[in-house]
């Protein structure tokens, strides 16, 4: 039963952040706080999945295997986080920029060059992403 249970109450609990965001209006500061709750929710979960493992759950068979893939999983694990939080911040980063250089374009049109560079800037976040993505990949 324990082994049904407490994956139950990690969903819910992920989920509950969620859950408040739509049935309030729409602001955003409960919105950014609701992400800020649900990802601290997910790492305090990560966080007790992994200090308090479900002991005697795996036969020795399959836990001479997972000792064998996990740097594997891990590495990969980094690299889809590389990847992902490279991209969140070039969006949150062209989002900003994007619309101030057009602003700036419209108001001084050889200020074109300037501008581009800035929001050229914001988009290399993604591209370091996934570079260092790749080099993990390799490496493992």
């Amino acid at each position: 039963m324990y082994i049904f249970i407490l994956p139950l109450v990690a969903v819910a609990l992920l989920c509950l952040p969620v859950i408040i965001r739509m049935r309030q209006p729409a602001d955003g500061k409960k919105c950014r706080n609701a992400v800020i709750l649900n990802l601290c929710t997910f790492f305090g979960i990560l966080l007790l999945c992994t200090v308090l493992p479900m002991g005697n759950l795996v036969s020795a068979e399959t836990a001479e295997a997972v000792e064998k893939l996990s740097g594997a999983g891990l590495g990969y694990i980094a690299a889809g986080l590389a990847v992902g939080l490279g991209s969140i911040g070039c969006g949150i980063a062209v989002g900003k920029a994007a619309p101030a250089a057009i602003g700036a374009v419209a108001e001084d049109p050889d200020s074109f060059g300037k501008a581009m560079i800035f929001v050229a800037l914001g988009e290399g976040v993604a591209l370091y992403g996934f570079l260092i993505a790749f080099l993990i990949i390799q490496a493992v």
